[in-house]
């Protein structure tokens, strides 16, 4: 059965910028521990195993059955899978094996994407808590109550967890990551259904009413506000060179100078974009509702290649040696050549797959609203 379509669907994400200097874990290059990974761009340089020469050869390694749809994306680190169900739980499996290690039930759908950092996961659920659990144990360390659903994704960044909710308002909240005590919030003009980008200090989130934020990360203060017409936002910022990329409702991708969010250049598909873009080698890669995974010239906006799925592309892209991997609503994974867009694998799944992939080690995750979680690597 297909799930119902609710406007914000996008899988929230979360989001820290290396450059920015942020302590991550020394192994973060074997990680994919948060949707965006370290460089907010979708794009894990470190991988070296899978290519454009046998990604064609991917098979399933395994699959491990939750009792809802899996639309939250999967996190991966050290040797461990999280990931979220609508059943209400959050996963933890054995990254090699698929074997179950420990799972936490919350009290409402999991739809957010969890983010691991010094040896905790954090998520949140549409039973308005954000949580922080053991990443080993799965044992609760805290939640925070937020007054409405929590799909946006959390981000840590420094000792702090960036997270958003719905409500009308919605709100933007900086959480003590040790304890989970409200450092501050931001009320925004609409729902948060985005999740926050942090980078270089400041907090990038969007909102249902077409805005998109920058905030200072240690205080909330406002520094700039953009503003556009058509739609909400719910696609997650990525940020990159100076240039911060989303997607709306309205059918444009944007890029907006990070510093005072002047608008640098937009791209106008044929639908909406939910879709949350990924950076790589000056290229920026976006899924649309019209079906197509887009290419774009980082700087230009204009169009390097287009593919046209069976299905609307809702799924966020994930950039790796010089491969592209996303989900459409055709119920089929896909990789291309980064450079050229030609297919170079496609495995069916039996349901559709918004879920977005997480591409480390040799290996491939997704989720699909078959129920499943999927594992992929070479034969």
């Amino acid at each position: 059965m297909k799930r119902i379509r609710i406007p914000v669907l996008t899988l929230c994400v979360c989001i820290v910028s290396v450059a920015s200097g942020q302590q991550r874990p020394a192994n973060d290059q074997d990680n994919w521990s948060e949707f965006h990974r370290a460089n907010m761009q979708r794009w894990n340089p470190y991988e070296k195993t899978l290519s454009v020469k046998n990604v064609g050869s991917l098979v399933s390694k395994w699959t491990f059955t939750t009792g809802g749809f899996v639309a939250s994306s999967p996190a991966v680190a050290n040797g461990v899978v999280y990931v979220g169900s609508w059943d209400q739980n959050l996963y933890a499996l054995n990254a090699s094996t698929g074997a179950l290690l420990w799972s936490y039930a919350t009290g409402g759908r999991v739809e957010s994407s969890p983010a691991v950092a010094n040896g905790v996961v954090y998520f949140g659920s549409y039973d308005t808590n954000v949580y922080a659990l053991n990443a080993s144990t799965g044992a609760l360390l805290w939640s925070y109550a937020a007054p409405s659903e929590v799909t946006s994704s959390p981000v840590v960044v420094d000792g702090v967890v960036y997270v958003g909710s719905w409500g009308s308002p919605g709100n933007i909240y900086a959480l003590n990551a040790s304890t989970g005590k409200l450092l501050w919030r931001h009320n925004a003009a609409g729902k948060v259904l985005s999740s926050p980008a942090v980078a270089s200090g400041v907090v990038y989130v969007g909102s249902d009413t077409g805005h998109v934020y920058a905030l200072n990360a240690r205080t909330g203060a406002l520094l700039w506000s953009y503003y556009s017409t058509g739609g909400q936002v719910s696609s997650a910022p990525a940020v990159a060179n100076g240039v911060v990329y989303f997607g709306k409702y309205d059918s444009s991708l944007y890029a907006l100078n990070a510093k005072n969010g002047a608008l640098l250049w937009s791209y106008h598909a044929h639908s909406y974009i939910a879709s949350s873009p990924a950076v790589a080698n000056g290229v920026v890669y976006v899924g649309s509702g019209d079906h197509y995974l887009y290419a774009l010239n980082a700087k230009t906006g204009a169009k390097v290649w287009s593919y046209r799925t069976g299905g609307s592309v809702e799924s966020s892209p994930a950039v790796a040696n010089g491969v592209v991997y996303v989900g459409s609503d055709d119920e089929n994974m896909y990789a291309f050549s980064a450079a050229t867009g030609i297919k170079l694998w496609k495995y069916a799944e039996t349901n559709t797959v918004a879920s977005s992939p997480a591409v480390t080690n040799g290996m491939v995750y997704a989720g699909s609203e078959d129920d499943k979680l999927y594992a992929f690597g070479l034969k």
